[in-house]
């Protein structure tokens, strides 16, 4: 699939490359400027040389921009194939192939099996999509999947309420971006 004109890495060492657009109809990809908003908000230690999860992931925009602005590895959880092979070619279009692993499977059954520690874990869930609540619930209870500085970044709907606390996770920031807010999450007690 060509890469979009539209889509591309906003920033780092893949800055400007092209990516492809979404292969189904549905899937929405975290725009351009959300995403260069969500990694000017994030401090730059927690993408660089550390591990992250993109889940939802879609065109692997997020997982991708992470990688760029230098995360050592990203797991990215796709539950559709024909996205799935979207990320794969985005990741091969950016350079980042031997930096991730693409895990074909719905979020909520990979969830408990990931590899864990991650220091950023980004999710950008279809904005239909019902149990969002539930779903951080059950991310928050996983044992080590989360490091212990790390952040859960939540992009959704503005016409979806989200808890500021969910187990150890804590509402750290919030932000607008028309009909888009952006939920950051981290670990009660620490700082950024």
């Amino acid at each position: 699939m060509p890469p979009s004109s539209n889509m591309r890495i906003a920033g780092g060492s893949a800055k400007g490359r092209r990516l492809a657009g979404p292969a189904v109809a549905g899937v929405r990809p975290t725009a351009e400027r959300v995403r260069a908003a969500i990694f000017n908000i994030i401090p730059p230690e927690l993408c660089r040389q550390t591990r992250i999860l993109d889940l939802f992931a879609g065109t692997g925009s997020l997982g991708s921009e992470a990688l760029s602005r230098g995360a050592a590895w990203a797991d990215f959880v796709e539950r559709n194939r024909r996205q799935c092979q979207v990320i794969r070619d985005n990741l091969a279009t950016a350079g980042f192939s031997s930096q991730a692993a693409i895990h074909c499977a719905d979020a909520w059954r990979v969830l408990p099996g990931l590899a864990g520690n991650y220091q950023l874990i980004l999710l950008d869930p279809p904005y239909r999509m019902t149990g969002l609540s539930d779903f951080l619930e059950s991310l928050a209870a996983v044992p080590g999947l989360l490091a212990a500085d790390g952040i859960v970044v939540v992009g959704h709907s503005r016409h979806t309420s989200l808890a500021e606390q969910y187990g150890p996770l804590a509402l750290y920031s919030r932000r607008r971006y028309g009909d888009n807010l952006v939920d950051f999450y981290q670990r009660g007690g620490s700082e950024w």
